[in-house]
């Protein structure tokens, strides 16, 4: 049996496990692709902590991550329940599927259309803001301070993420149809239902929602990248963008490594505390035993 593992842990082991120790081991080092490294301890960490785009760039992390969390919590949720709701079973799949279509648009693709036919000088917004006369609030919503980030944060509406609602769906899908009965005899119905019997028992699937979104979003930066590059100034920064920047624009291996190695730790740290502090349905059901 473990022989038949061996595969899977090798591959793992070279692509994954070796990339991440060769990352932390060149952070220790100013290397440059195709020159000489040159040890320099800790200097590329001390170098980061009053790097000019730090502070900006995890106030901007910050945001994009409370923000994900909060959609990532309740749109899914509620369009799942809704679903899930209906009494016809053809239907049920019938929406299921309109949710998963979406997700055949490559993640670049979808960018794209957001940043010309939605948010472009002639897009959909600033075309409705001069159809209902106000013209006035017209603007350059990715080039803006003031909404950049906002304009970000807001691509994706209604934030009806097929694989987010099938996950979802599947937890709600999972709860006994006792449970169902008895809190219906007890009197529980419509939104008392929802808040008190549904979502204790998706807690596991919200728990894996908001691991899945807190490492995307720390990783992340491809939407940065290529809609606004960080800019205007530093309104759309963010750590992995400032590290993809050093390393394949400013040829600054070393630093670049430090900064995923933090990106890391913060990640891990975030993840054991999201593991011990969000409990699960399974959690739940064990202390109401």
């Amino acid at each position: 049996m473990y022989a038949m593992l061996t595969p899977t842990f090798t591959l793992l082991a070279v692509f994954s496990l070796v990339p991440f120790l060769w990352a932390f081991w060149t952070s220790f080092f100013d290397y440059e692709v195709g020159g000489e490294s040159r040890f320099v301890g800790f200097a590329n960490y001390v170098e980061y902590l009053t790097d000019p785009t730090l502070v900006s760039s995890f106030v901007n992390l910050g945001f994009l991550t409370a923000f994900g969390l909060l959609t990532v919590t309740t749109a899914p949720l509620i369009i799942a329940k809704l679903i899930f709701s209906l009494r016809s079973e053809r239907a049920r799949y019938l929406y299921r599927v309109l949710f998963l279509i979406p997700i055949v648009v490559p993640g670049v693709a979808g960018l794209m259309i957001w940043q010309g036919m939605i948010y472009g000088d002639t897009g959909f917004l600033n075309e409705l803001l001069r159809l209902v006369g106000r013209e006035d609030l017209t603007r350059g919503w990715l080039s803006d301070p003031q909404t950049v980030i906002w304009a970000i944060v807001f691509i994706g509406f209604p934030f009806a993420g097929g694989i987010n609602i099938l996950i979802y769906y599947a937890g709600l899908a999972g709860i006994a149809e006792s449970i169902h009965e008895a809190s219906e005899l007890d009197g529980a119905r419509g939104i008392r239902k929802f808040i008190r019997i549904d979502v204790p028992l998706v807690m596991s699937q919200m728990k894996l929602l908001v691991i899945m979104t807190v490492i995307g979003t720390v990783q992340g930066f491809e939407g940065m990248f290529i809609l606004t590059k960080g800019g205007p100034g530093l309104k759309t920064m963010v750590p992995g963008l400032w590290m993809y920047m050093n390393a394949f624009s400013f040829q600054r291996m070393g630093y670049a490594c430090a900064i995923g190695v933090i990106l890391f730790l913060i990640i891990l740290g975030l993840t054991i505390l999201n593991m011990k502090y969000f409990r699960s349905s399974e959690d739940l059901t064990a202390e109401n035993a």
